[in-house]
C-alpha cells in the first residue's frame, strides 16, 4: 500500500499547478508538513536532518511520488467499479498517520472518515454517486446526495411540514429536513449550486489526482470545539479532525500547573477532589469537573421559612416551605394571615380600603370587621356569552350561565337550532375534505374546515421494497429506509454493508479467506482454494481409507464421484415423446476389495485364524461371549458373534444380549426400599417412596420422602420428624415441656416457663412463684400475724370439742354399763343358760365378736384423730 505522505502530496497537485509552483518532490513535502501544523516538521535530534511527515526524508519522498504516480496510472485505467472498490483504501492510507498522531479511536474515526459505502449511494434515488456528478452534503452527517434529488426533496419535505394555515400565520417559513439525520433546514437553505466539501469552489472539476468533489486547497474551516485554529487538511469529505495544535492549560479545579495539552482536549481534569466551597458550607467531593459543582449531597437541618418547623433536609433545597398557616395577625389587629407559610411581613388586610358591593355600584366606607351588603339593585354584569346581562339582583358569587335562547349555527354552519346561548351546538355531519395527507377524509363530526393533521400510519412501501414507511401518512415521497444490508460471501467472513435495497443490484465481495465448506469425502481437509459459491471441485487425494481388514485403500477419492444417470422409461413409441433428460448425479463408490493375507479374528476375538484378506470375514468360534454388559455387573451369555460400538475387547457391543436382572445394587444407608428399575450402570435414581415413622412424641404419624430422609443430617431428620406440635411429656416440676415436638430430653425445670401455688405454713396463704423457683425452694412464703392468731384460734376451738368428746365419751360409758346391768339382772335362769352356750361355744365362733373388733378399730382410730 502507498504510504499516506504521498497521498497529501498528491493532494496538493492541483492547487500546485493553479497557482504556477513546480510539483516538485521537496516543495510538496514542504507543504505537506505544513498541512500537518508546524510542530510535525522537526529535525531529527541524532543528526540534525530535517525529517518529513511520517519519518521520511526528501529522497524517500520522491520515490513515493513516482509509486504514486504509476499507482494512480493504473487507477485511472481500471473500471469504474474497481475506481469504487479502491476509493477507501486510498482514503484510509491518505490519513494513516494523521489519525495515528491524534490517537483517534474507532468512533472518530468513522465520523471523521465517514461511511464510504453509505456516502456512495444517494439516499433518495438509491443510486450510486459517480465523481463527475453534481453532490450535496448535509452539514450534520455529511451524507452525500445528488443536488437535484435534494432540491426535489427539499420542495416537497417543505410542503410536507407546512402544517400551518397560510391565512394565521402568513410569515411562517416553510421547513425541510435531511433524509438521514434529519436535520432542520429553512426553505431558504435548499441547495441551489454545487460546491467542494470546503466550499471555495464552486463547481469542481473531477480530477483523478483527489478526492471526488474536493478543490484540492486548504480546508480551512474553523475546528470544533471552537478554538482560534483552522483545518490544515486539503479539502476533504466528512468533519474536520480534531485540532492537533499544542497549549498549556490548567485542570478544571486550576490546582494543577498548566501542562502542554492538544488543543482539542485542552480540557482535562486532574482527578482530585474539587474541594470548593459550597453555599451550605460543606465542599465539593466530585473528582475534577467542568462547569458548576454539583448540588451537595449531605443533609442537614434548617427551619422552614416562617421559621416554626425544622426538619432534614438537602443541602441544595435549605428554603422550604411547611404546610402550616401563617396565623399571624394583620395590621388591622381583627384577622390573621391565611398564607402559608412565607418569609417577609405579612400584607395588610384585604378588607382593610374601601370597598364595594358585589355588582360594584355602591361603595362603602366600613370596618373590616363587617360584611359589604348587597345593593338590591339589577346584577347587570355582562355575562360569559359576551351579547346578554345578568338580570339577576346584586348577589355574590360568580353569575348564573346564560339562559336566553338564541338561534346559533354549528361549527361547520350548515345548521341551525334555537339553543340556550351558553350552550355550545354541534350537528352530527362528518366532515368529507381530505385531510393534507390526501388519501384519508376527516370523519370529524362538525369540522370547521381546520382539519388536523392525518394520524393514521403512512404504511406505503419504501423504495427498498423491504419495509413500510412507518412515519404518519403524509403526501410526496417516504423518508428513504434507514436500514443497511449485509451482503457476504459463502463463509460471511467478508461482509459489505450496503444501504437496504442495495443488496439485489450488488454483487458479493470477492473472498480471499479459504474455503470453509467442509468435505463431502472422509477427508478432513480440502485441497486448499478460496471461498466461492457453488459446488467445490471433486476432492483429488488419494483415498487412503482404512477398510474392513485394516489396510489403507490405494485409489483416487471415490467418495463423491458425478456420473451420468439417464432415467429408464418403456421403448417411446414415436419421436413425438420427450426424451429422457440427461441428469448427473454424486455417488460414492466403495473400495476395491484388498487381496492381501491378514489374520483374521473372530466375532468375540477369542481366537486367530490367517485368510485371505479380500475372501476373509470374520466368524463365531462358538465359545461363550463373556463380555462386560453395560449394566457394569453381568456377563453376556450368548455365544460369540458381531460386535459393534464397544469401547475395548471387555465392554459389549449394541449385539450382547441386554441385562434382564434386577437391580442389586446397595441402597443408601437408612432406605429401606428396592430400587425398581431393571440392571443398570448408572447410580440409581433418587428413592420417592415415603416413609412412614412416629414422631418425637409419638402421637403422630409424620410422612418423609425417603431421598430427603437418608441425604439429611441428624439435625435435618430430627426436624423431618418432628410434628411441630407442642412436646406432651411432663416435667419432674409437674408441667408439660415448653418445647415443639423434639428428640431427645425435656426441657430442664430451670427452662419451665409455668407456675406453681406455694402455701405459707397455715396453709391459709396461697400464692403462685415461677416453677423453677419453686423447684429450687428459693420461693418462700411465711405466714403473718393474722395466721398466728387463726392458728391460736383453731387451737383453743380444738382443745374444746377434745373437752367435750371427753366428757360425752364418759357419760356414754356410763349409760352403757347401767344397760348392762339392767340386762344382766333381768333373768338369772336365761342369763345362766346364756353363759353356759357361750362357755361350750368356742370363741372364734362368738357372735359378738366383730362387733368388739369394730368398736375397738373405731376407738383407736378416735384417738388417732384427736392427737392429730
Amino acid at each position: 500500500m502507498t504510504d499516506p505522505s504521498t497521498y497529501s502530496l498528491l493532494g496538493r497537485g492541483k492547487a500546485g499547478r493553479g497557482r504556477g509552483r513546480s510539483r516538485n518532490a521537496d516543495v510538496t513535502a514542504n507543504n505537506t508538513s505544513t498541512a500537518f501544523g508546524d510542530h510535525h516538521n522537526h529535525k531529527d535530534k541524532r543528526n540534525g536532518t530535517p525529517l518529513a511527515v511520517g519519518g521520511l526524508n526528501r529522497h524517500d519522498n520522491t520515490e513515493k511520488t513516482r509509486e504514486a504516480v504509476q499507482h494512480v496510472k493504473e487507477h485511472c485505467d481500471s473500471s469504474e467499479d474497481d475506481d469504487e472498490d479502491n476509493y477507501e483504501v486510498i482514503q484510509e492510507a491518505t490519513y494513516k498517520n494523521y489519525n495515528k498522531q491524534l490517537g483517534l479511536g474507532a468512533t472518530q474515526k468513522q465520523q471523521f472518515h465517514g461511511n464510504q459505502n453509505d456516502k456512495s449511494v444517494c439516499l433518495i434515488c438509491i443510486e450510486s454517486v459517480k465523481r463527475e456528478e453534481q453532490i450535496w452534503y448535509c452539514k450534520t452527517c455529511y451524507c452525500i446526495l445528488h443536488l437535484q434529488c435534494i432540491q426535489k426533496w427539499a420542495r416537497e419535505g417543505s410542503v410536507q411540514k407546512n402544517f400551518l394555515s397560510e391565512e394565521n400565520f402568513p410569515e411562517a417559513e416553510k421547513l425541510w429536513h435531511c433524509p438521514n439525520c434529519r436535520y432542520e433546514y429553512k426553505d431558504s437553505e435548499c441547495p441551489s449550486r454545487y460546491v467542494c466539501h470546503c466550499g471555495k469552489e464552486v463547481d469542481p472539476r473531477p480530477d483523478p489526482w483527489l478526492t471526488p468533489h474536493t478543490c484540492g486547497q486548504t480546508c480551512s474551516k474553523p475546528l470544533l470545539p471552537l478554538c482560534d485554529h483552522q483545518c490544515l487538511l486539503l479539502c476533504h469529505p466528512g468533519a474536520c479532525p480534531p485540532c492537533p495544535k499544542t497549549v498549556r492549560t490548567s485542570c478544571f479545579c486550576g490546582r494543577e500547573p498548566p501542562t502542554q495539552k492538544r488543543c482539542s482536549a485542552r480540557q482535562w481534569s486532574c482527578g482530585k477532589k474539587c474541594a470548593t466551597k459550597l453555599q451550605c458550607g460543606h465542599t465539593c467531593d466530585t473528582l475534577c469537573h467542568a462547569g458548576e459543582c454539583p448540588p451537595c449531597p449531605r443533609q442537614s437541618r434548617c427551619s422552614c421559612l416562617c421559621g416554626r418547623s425544622v426538619a432534614l433536609k438537602s443541602c441544595d433545597a435549605l428554603e422550604w416551605q411547611c404546610t402550616r398557616v401563617c396565623g399571624k395577625l394583620l395590621s388591622c389587629g381583627n384577622h390573621t394571615c391565611e398564607e402559608v407559610c412565607h418569609k417577609g411581613d405579612c400584607e395588610s388586610c384585604p378588607r382593610a380600603d374601601n370597598r364595594s358591593c358585589p355588582c360594584g355600584k355602591a361603595k362603602y366606607q366600613l370596618p373590616c370587621t363587617e360584611d359589604v351588603p348587597t345593593c338590591g339593585d339589577t346584577c347587570n354584569q355582562l355575562l360569559e356569552c359576551g351579547l346578554h346581562r345578568c338580570t339577576s339582583r346584586c348577589h355574590n358569587g360568580p353569575c348564573e350561565d346564560c339562559r336566553q335562547m338564541t338561534v346559533k349555527k354549528c361549527r361547520c354552519g350548515r345548521k341551525e337550532k334555537s339553543v340556550p346561548c351558553a350552550k355550545t351546538f354541534l350537528c352530527d355531519v362528518k366532515c368529507s375534505v381530505v385531510r393534507n395527507c390526501g388519501r384519508h377524509q376527516c370523519k370529524r363530526k362538525c369540522c370547521d374546515n381546520h382539519c388536523p393533521p392525518c394520524e393514521q400510519p403512512c404504511g406505503r412501501s419504501l423504495t427498498c421494497r423491504n419495509h413500510k414507511c412507518l412515519a404518519k401518512c403524509h403526501k410526496g415521497l417516504c423518508y428513504p429506509c434507514r436500514e443497511i444490508s449485509k451482503i457476504s460471501c459463502n463463509c460471511n467472513q467478508t461482509v459489505l454493508k450496503v444501504r437496504c435495497g442495495m443488496d439485489r443490484a450488488t454483487k458479493p465481495p470477492r473472498c480471499k479467506q479459504p474455503c470453509s465448506t467442509p468435505p463431502n469425502c472422509h477427508h478432513v481437509k480440502r485441497e486448499r482454494h478460496h471461498c466461492h459459491f457453488g459446488r467445490c471441485p471433486p476432492c483429488r487425494q488419494l483415498c487412503n481409507n482404512q477398510l474392513t481388514c485394516g489396510h489403507s485403500c490405494p485409489a483416487a477419492c471415490h467418495d463423491d464421484v458425478t456420473v451420468k444417470h439417464v432415467e429408464q422409461r418403456p421403448r417411446p413409441a414415436g419421436p413425438w415423446e420427450k426424451q429422457p433428460e440427461v441428469q448427473f448425479k454424486q455417488v460414492a463408490f466403495p473400495c476395491p476389495p484388498c487381496m492381501y493375507p491378514v489374520p483374521i479374528q473372530c466375532f468375540g476375538l477369542h481366537e486367530t485364524q490367517q485368510l485371505p484378506c479380500s475372501r476373509s470375514g470374520k466368524f463365531s468360534c462358538k465359545r461363550t461371549c463373556n463380555r462386560f454388559l453395560p449394566c457394569g455387573n453381568h456377563y453376556c451369555q450368548l455365544e460369540c458373534h458381531i460386535v459393534t460400538g464397544a469401547i475395548n475387547e471387555d465392554t459389549a457391543g449394541s449385539e450382547c444380549m441386554p441385562c434382564e436382572e434386577k437391580c442389586s445394587k446397595p441402597r443408601p444407608q437408612g432406605c429401606p426400599h428396592k430400587c425398581r428399575m431393571p440392571c443398570h450402570s448408572t447410580p440409581c435414581p433418587t428413592c420417592e417412596k415415603s416413609n412412614k415413622m412416629r414422631c418425637h412424641c409419638r402421637n403422630m404419624l409424620v410422612y418423609v420422602n425417603c431421598s430427603e430422609w437418608t441425604n439429611a443430617s441428624k439435625v435435618e431428620r430430627d426436624e423431618k420428624q418432628s410434628c411441630k406440635g407442642p412436646c406432651p411429656q411432663m416435667m419432674s416440676c409437674g408441667h408439660l415441656c415448653s418445647k415443639q415436638c423434639h428428640s431427645g430430653d425435656c426441657a430442664l425445670p430451670t427452662e419451665c416457663t409455668g407456675k406453681k401455688p406455694l402455701k405459707c405454713p397455715c396453709k391459709r396463704r396461697k400464692k403462685n412463684f415461677p416453677c423453677p423457683l419453686v423447684e429450687s425452694k428459693e420461693a418462700k412464703l411465711e405466714c403473718d400475724d393474722h395466721c398466728r392468731e387463726v392458728l391460736e384460734k383453731h387451737k383453743k376451738l380444738k382443745e374444746e370439742e377434745e373437752l367435750k368428746k371427753e366428757m360425752e365419751k364418759q357419760r356414754q360409758q356410763m349409760r352403757d354399763e347401767e344397760e348392762y346391768n339392767r340386762v344382766m339382772n333381768k333373768g338369772k335362769k336365761h342369763r345362766r343358760r346364756k353363759m353356759e352356750e357361750l362357755e361350750m361355744t368356742p370363741w372364734w365362733k362368738n357372735k359378738y365378736l366383730p362387733i368388739g373388733i369394730v368398736l375397738a378399730l373405731a376407738l383407736l382410730f378416735s384417738l388417732y384423730l384427736m392427737q392429730m
